[in-house]
């Protein structure tokens, strides 16, 4: 069997209704409120520009976000617009295990946004403890190494530096 052609998700945007779509419990992108008016401004004056992307979990019959949060938010919050959109949000849908989805919205938050410390430095914890190397996590979710001690030294778990070496100067 031959290697398939990528093809972008966005080529795939589905209408998925509001109610199969939930948040993810990761994302540390936060947007001030005077911010989250101006998204729905654009939203009404506009209309979904861009799609929302999310993972589809197959047991649950669920769309989680990956990225597009305060899109969704949006809708949740502001009945015009679910109104006008028939409850029905634009989709792209990724294929991706956790460790991927949490890097995924990572690219996508810091490509724009800012982000919250606490809930960084529980994802870096969380890549860590699942396994994924520093370089992974460099790589994947575009941190250099020292933003990247720096999470780690904040949370204070110590496993998370389990696999260094630490020079005896101390002694």
């Amino acid at each position: 069997m031959g290697k398939e052609k990528f093809v972008s998700p966005v080529y795939r945007v589905i209408a998925v209704p509001i109610e199969k779509i939930q948040a993810n419990a990761y994302n540390p992108n936060k947007v001030a409120p005077p911010e989250m008016k101006l998204l729905e401004t654009s939203i009404w004056e506009d209309g979904y520009t861009m799609p929302i992307v999310c993972y589809y979990d197959k047991e649950r019959d669920i769309y989680e976000v990956v990225d597009g949060y305060h899109r969704y938010t949006v809708m949740l919050t502001s009945k015009r617009i679910r109104d006008r959109e028939n409850g029905m949000l634009p989709v792209s849908v990724i294929e991706k295990d956790l460790n991927n989805r949490m890097a995924s919205t990572i690219r996508h938050n810091r490509a724009r946004g800012s982000h919250s410390i606490d809930l960084m430095k529980t994802i870096v914890a969380d890549l860590v403890k699942s396994g994924m190397s520093d370089q992974w996590i460099m790589k994947h979710i575009g941190m250099d190494k020292d933003e990247l001690l720096r999470l780690k030294q904040i949370t204070g778990i110590a496993a998370l530096f389990a696999d260094k070496e630490f020079s005896k100067s101390w002694e």
